[in-house]
């Protein structure tokens, strides 16, 4: 949570929105109406082959994985300007590879 209250805005695909909310049933945890109001969401308009082709070129990551590394990179003029924050080591070295700052 350090690491978001850094940022001046967080992006993601919704896709995160269904992972969080499986967490909370798994963990028996009440996710809240405004839970997720401080995320801009990311609708991509078009499929994202290019950016697939890109994240799986610089090595193996889960679906989902790809999906939210494709969606990064679909926003991003130049990967080098964003952070991508996730806990998973194999999605941050896959985005580090990709060009994001990846702490």
């Amino acid at each position: 949570m350090r690491r978001l209250a850094r940022v001046d805005q967080c992006l993601s695909s919704n896709l995160l929105e269904a992972e969080l909310r499986a967490v909370c049933v798994r963990e028996s945890v009440t996710l809240t109406p405004a839970a997720l109001d401080w995320l801009k969401w990311v609708l991509p308009d078009r499929p994202l082959t290019s950016e697939l082709e890109r994240v799986l070129a610089r090595g193996y990551v889960k679906g989902a994985d790809a999906s939210h590394l494709a969606c990064a990179l679909y926003v991003a003029e130049d990967p080098r300007h964003l952070t991508f924050l996730t806990l998973d080591a194999r999605q941050r070295t896959v985005a580090r590879r990709l060009g994001f700052r990846a702490p």
